[in-house]
Parts: structure tokens; sequence; C-alpha cells
């Protein structure tokens, strides 16, 4: 199942919708409001509103009222406010590879040759940071290097804390796409400093979906194709098998800080962002970034002036 969180233009209201091919089925109003209307509302009620949501939407025709098309809707972050991000550092080893190619002096100083995988590391990222599919993002004034990164985005369903890598899955709601855009100018100069904050948590860094997709329908989390593509060119490549920590394991980890439901865990990207490139060319107005994951659609983000 498909779940998204959106905003009826029509009417103004907001609600958790099922995506039925091209169309959103009204959750909210077709339970006669039952279920909530939030997303985070949603996912609190449990596998008992996963079912209701199940149950409600099979058998929806074209007409009914709780249907609406794309052209309706405005579509939101699935979870257009978490609580907390979680974002997972270097989990790609060729990732962590290329980064040891950056020349700036600030990001030398990181020592990334004792970069260890003793255990997942990462750091949070603002929830006023998210933007949804579909969105400009602007090119914050303190930056001249904004670079891209394909991540899958674990979205958590219950309540977790220090739970075990074999019962991990049972918290996670479903799995979404995440790109972690990145001022690296700013991000080095704080990595410099041994910390990470407004090089990853500028408004519009964070742009993630178009939708959550449920386990049942992702099948084998740790074996998804990742594609990122900037103006139809091919920038990033892998799949999640290649993360040093795959999806169970991140899930564990970071529990040891509870989670709740709606909380974003991030996978970690890939090797091939621009900052990694011979001659850098960073993102500019105009361009358009594609980054699409198997079984999970395509996030759209464009960079607006």
């Amino acid at each position: 199942m498909k779940l998204a969180s959106l905003r009826i233009k029509a009417s103004g209201e907001v609600t958790v919708a099922v995506v039925i091919g091209e169309s959103y089925f009204d959750l909210h109003a077709a339970s006669g409001g039952e279920l909530p209307a939030t997303m985070i509302e949603f996912l609190e009620q449990g596998e008992a509103a996963m079912a209701r949501a199940r149950a409600l939407s099979a058998d929806v025709v074209d007409g009914d009222d709780n249907l609406y098309g794309g052209d309706e809707i405005e579509l939101l972050a699935p979870v257009p406010k978490p609580g907390k991000i979680m974002h997972t550092s270097c989990n790609f080893s060729d990732h962590l590879s290329e980064l040891t190619t950056w020349n700036e002096p600030e990001w030398q100083s990181h020592n990334w040759g004792d970069f260890h995988f003793e255990h997942p590391t990462g750091f949070l990222e603002a929830p006023s940071s998210v933007v949804p599919s579909g969105a400009g993002v602007k090119i914050p004034h303190f930056t001249k290097q904004l670079d891209y990164e394909i991540e899958v985005g674990i979205i958590i369903g219950k309540e977790a804390f220090r739970v075990s890598k074999e019962e991990a899955l049972e918290y996670v709601a479903g799995l979404t796409i995440f790109n972690d855009l990145s001022a690296r100018d700013i991000q080095s100069r704080e990595h410099s400093n041994k910390v990470i904050l407004l090089g990853k948590s500028f408004d519009g860094s964070c742009p993630f979906g178009p939708n959550l997709v449920t386990l049942d329908e992702v099948g084998e989390p740790d074996d998804l194709n990742m594609v990122l593509t900037l103006n139809g060119e091919e920038r990033q490549k892998s799949n999640t098998a290649n993360m040093v920590y795959k999806i169970a394991e991140l899930v564990s980890w970071w529990s040891n800080t509870t989670l709740q439901p709606g909380d974003i865990i991030t996978t970690g990207s890939p090797p091939g962002v621009i900052a990694g490139m011979p001659n850098p060319v960073y993102l500019q107005p105009g361009d358009r970034i594609d980054a699409t994951v198997e079984k999970l659609g395509t996030l759209t983000t464009f960079i607006v002036d």
C-alpha cells in the first residue's frame, strides 16, 4: 500500500490518502473521520489504521466522491513535519572513498581515513527543512556549493526503544525516498569544527516522498536499485544491498534514542555526488533532480531562483 499526505485544493483540507494508480483516495473522509487526517496521528493508530485503510480502498471505483486526481491535490511530504530526522553518514563505503578526494582544507581536516564502522554514525536534521516531491528549493544565500544525495528514508510506525535487529522491521511503517541537499562549503567548515548543522538543515534541504510505501509492497528492503539523475543525466546509481548497515540494523541502532511514529531515519548516500567530481559544477537555478528508488517511485526536486 502507498500512502500520501496531501492538501485538497478545492477545500484546503489536509488528509492522508491511499495512492491508487494516479489518483488519491481520502481516508479521513471515507472513514467518516475515524481515520486521522495527519500522517503521524494515522501511524499512532498502528495496524488497526493500516487494516482499515486497506479495507476502505479495496473496492474503490472511478467517480467515488473521495477519489481525487493529481491535479486536484497538492502533494505534501509523507510526514510533513516529522518529530526528528536521524541522518546516517557514510553508509556506502564507495561514498566514503570519494569523500577523501575532496580538496578543501577544512574538509580534509576531518581525517576521513579514520572513519570507523563500529556502529552507524550520523546527525539530526531539522524537521522544518522538509519539502515534498515537486517542490522548488532556493539556493541559500550563504552557499555556493549546493549538492544532492539520493537516500532511502525509513519511516517509523510505532514507538521503538532499544529494539533488536531481528524485530526492528516490525517498527517500520514504510519506506520513502530522501534527497539530502547539502551546502558543501558550509558543511566542510562545520566538519572542521567536528560539528554539523546548517550545511544539512537549511530550509528545503530535506525533500522526501512522494509516498510512504509499506514493507509488504516493498518486499526485500535491502535489494532496491537507486538512481539519481540531474537534468536527465545519470549521476548516482547503486543498490541498498551495498549499504554497510542495512535497514533493520539502522532501526535497531538508532532506537537507542526513542523513536516515535513518523520519525525518519535516512540510509546514507552512494557515490556520485557533485563534490566528488574532478571539476564540480554545483546545483544552479533551473536544475531538476530526479531520485528514483525501485518500488518507491521518483522524488523530483527543482532548484529555483
